[in-house]
């Protein structure tokens, strides 16, 4: 068990090491200096652009650090109590399981820090919808919005529900989340594709296996750096009743905004505000995210010759398969990433499945500043 502990420390040592390297410890050092001198500045917030761009970079600089600093710690910790447990093997135990914990959030940093792509770091839009099915993939769509929400949550993101439609029966027809925080883009931008949820259905008298899709569509928030140009006049503009929750003004009035770019067919909405301004400010926004990431997609495919991600939701063009009946497996079908814990990754526990696309897409070359 020690020679175990102790290979799982040296592991953790190798991975500290490597993300010092990575990020020019001293340079990063003076930089983060820099900077939250900078913020204490009293004019730092005359221009929020700016001021929101180095936050941003601080807050980069400040968890790098700090992650190599704790797990520094964390190995020193446990080489030392190591040292002490002198057999005890409940001690042992304890260290062991923290070790291996480390080991993870070392291994996690490492594939963190190479999210470089030009949208990485932003925060990111997710859209669901439903197949064809009916309530079975509607209710599918809405199996995915929690897992997507779970993971978000247990990952310190925070999550918005910008639009929803909900299905007639049971589930959802789609819904848009906005998901803010650190690389929330770089990490759910492998997520886009067809999802394929094979079950016995708990709307079928007769309990017989039934496969549903539903497709996901990940897009990055970008801010005013980034210029994307479009033509009011190849965007239609509906308004229609809020279904959502907003109190009786937004359900009085016309205030949910979709905006439809028809050169393209992409179609956003917004719903959360609770008046038709913030509605309509908030889709456009979507929209411009959404023809970024339609670009970055032209790239990709360029780059690596890939079918489009956004093809048709059924069989044949799935990325990852839930299947519960009968037997329990997922498996990613790009990467070969696959779980029998199928109650824990509908639960939010999606690292596993993350971290394999974000590494298979640095080996393969095919991130998009490659």
């Amino acid at each position: 068990m020690s020679t175990e502990i102790l290979s799982l420390i040296d592991e953790i040592e190798q991975s500290s090491a490597l993300l010092r390297r990575r990020l020019d410890w001293d340079v990063a050092q003076k930089r983060l200096d820099e900077l939250n001198a900078l913020s204490e500045q009293p004019d730092f917030w005359n221009d929020p652009e700016k001021a929101r761009k180095l936050m941003a970079e601080r807050q980069q600089l400040e968890t790098g650090i700090n992650t190599v600093q704790e797990l520094e710690q964390e190995a020193a910790d446990g080489r030392e109590l190591l040292e002490l447990a002198d057999g005890d093997d409940d001690l042992i135990n304890d260290i062991s399981a923290n070790m291996k914990r480390a080991r993870e959030r070392a291994a996690k940093a490492e594939l963190q820090a190479l999210l470089s792509g030009e949208a990485d770091s932003n925060d990111c839009y997710l859209q669901i919808n439903a197949g064809a099915g009916g309530t079975e993939s509607q209710d599918w769509a809405s199996m995915l919005r929690r897992m997507y929400v779970r993971w978000s949550e247990g990952s310190g993101y925070k999550v918005e529900e910008v639009d929803a439609h909900d299905g007639e029966e049971a589930g959802i027809k789609s819904a848009t989340l906005l998901i803010s925080g650190l690389n929330a883009y770089g990490w759910l931008k492998s997520e886009s594709g067809v999802h394929r949820l094979v079950r016995i259905s708990p709307y079928d008298s007769s309990a017989r296996r039934h496969t549903s899709f539903a497709s996901v569509t990940v897009s990055p928030v970008i801010d005013e750096t980034i210029e994307v140009d479009i033509d009011p006049s190849d965007v239609r503009t509906d308004t229609y009743r809020s279904s959502g929750a907003g109190g009786q003004h937004v359900n009085k009035t016309d205030s949910a905004v979709r905006l439809t770019h028809e050169p393209t067919g992409i179609v956003v909405a917004c719903q959360a505000g609770r008046s038709q301004h913030q509605n309509r400010a908030k889709a456009w926004e979507m929209l411009r995210s959404k023809l970024y990431e339609l670009e970055l997609q032209k790239r990709r495919e360029a780059a690596q010759d890939s079918h489009d991600s956004k093809s048709e939701i059924g069989w044949g063009h799935q990325i990852r398969s839930y299947v519960l009946q009968p037997y329990q497996l997922i498996k990613d079908l790009r990467t070969g990433h696959e779980t029998s814990d199928t109650g824990g990754v509908l639960d939010g526990d999606l690292d596993g499945f993350l971290s394999a696309s974000l590494a298979h897409n640095v080996s393969a070359g095919s991130s998009e500043d490659a």
